[in-house]
């Protein structure tokens, strides 16, 4: 039994990504999505959103392979440092404590069991507020970083991680005999800030990001159409099954997923109810019933260990993908 409190986790709050060529990624992240660039040092970029009101919550810094470096966390006081160093050294995790970097605090920077590196953060330098610069905004007028979705082969091991790490459980895919599929886990009080899909592992699938209303989405889609950039869209538009979001999955540059992502719900209220979905339900994945294709399941981002190099995978076959009903049919004549 644990004797370490957990540290106080308010939200998912930043990611980096290693992209080869970063003038194509800022074309990608700056001029089509439309990010904001918060700061930019030689082979970096800095990126928020308008309503974020803090330093960044995406790096993108030049690399030689594709990679998810790490995803961070925001606790509420510098004591939850202390936690969180404490609470993953008592289950024999690495653990460095990092100095202050551009635009955030110290942290606590660790490499969890299932192969994901997390870094905890308190302090985030305050920025001009732009959520009421609409002379600014242009793509998909991102608003906010909402949720980081990881692959891994053990789905219920990383639910019973970050469920001991005090996050609720907003919704899952199950089997009649309650195997889990995939869970969406929460923090702030909307549907989730990580969410877990069965695959080969560990891998990021994607990260999202929050637009204000669905014309948004599909104003992107039909810049680029436009402009001959169509190949990025993965897939969508559509609404989602779990959450009830309206999405769009893009690939940037170096094909890491990015979902554009609307109009999810509140889950703050003490006694919230998980939603189950059927793993045979085909609306699960995609509300309308359409196709998922099939890369969206077998494709993902290979992830950094702490030392900046790539983590070994661990073969894995998502189950969910093998069934051939409704949205997932791969084929299967509708």
């Amino acid at each position: 039994m644990s004797t370490t409190d957990v540290p106080d986790i308010v939200r998912a709050a930043c990611a980096e990504l290693t992209v080869t060529d970063l003038e194509a990624s800022r074309h990608f992240y700056v001029e089509r999505l439309g990010f904001h660039v918060s700061a930019e040092e030689p082979g970096v970029l800095y990126l928020r959103g308008y309503e974020e009101f803090v330093h960044h919550s995406l790096v993108l810094r030049q690399g030689v392979t594709p990679a998810c470096a790490r995803f961070g966390l925001r606790v509420r006081t510098p004591a939850d440092l202390d936690r969180a160093e404490a609470f993953h050294r008592e289950r024999d995790c690495p653990v460095q404590r990092v100095p202050a970097s551009t635009g955030v605090g110290e942290a606590v920077r660790v490499q969890d069991p299932f192969g994901f590196v997390v870094e905890y953060f308190h302090h985030m330098d305050r920025v001009e507020r732009l959520h009421q610069r609409y002379d600014l905004r242009r793509g998909a007028n991102i608003n906010r970083l909402d949720h980081i979705n990881l692959v891994t082969d053990d789905v219920k091991g990383s639910y019973e991680w970050y469920s001991a790490l005090g996050f609720g459980l907003s919704e899952t895919i199950e089997d009649d005999d309650g195997t889990l599929f995939a869970a969406w886990m929460f923090r702030k009080q909307t549907v989730h800030d990580v969410a877990f899909t069965q695959g080969s592992s560990p891998c990021l699938h994607h990260l999202a990001f929050a637009v204000p209303e669905s014309h948004h989405i599909l104003a992107l889609c039909d810049v680029l159409g436009s402009t001959g950039e169509y190949d990025a869209i993965e897939r969508g538009p559509g609404r989602h099954g779990v959450s009830n979001a309206f999405y769009l999955y893009l690939r940037d540059p170096d094909g890491h997923r990015v979902e554009i992502y609307t109009t999810d719900y509140y889950t703050g209220d003490p006694d919230h109810e998980t939603l189950r979905w059927n793993v045979n339900d085909p609306r699960r994945r995609d509300f309308w019933g359409n196709p998922v294709v099939a890369r969206w399941y077998q494709e993902a981002s290979r992830v950094l260990d702490l030392s900046g190099k790539i983590v070994k995978l661990r073969e894995r076959r998502s189950d969910e993908q093998r069934l051939t009903v409704g949205a997932d049919g791969m084929g299967v004549n509708r």
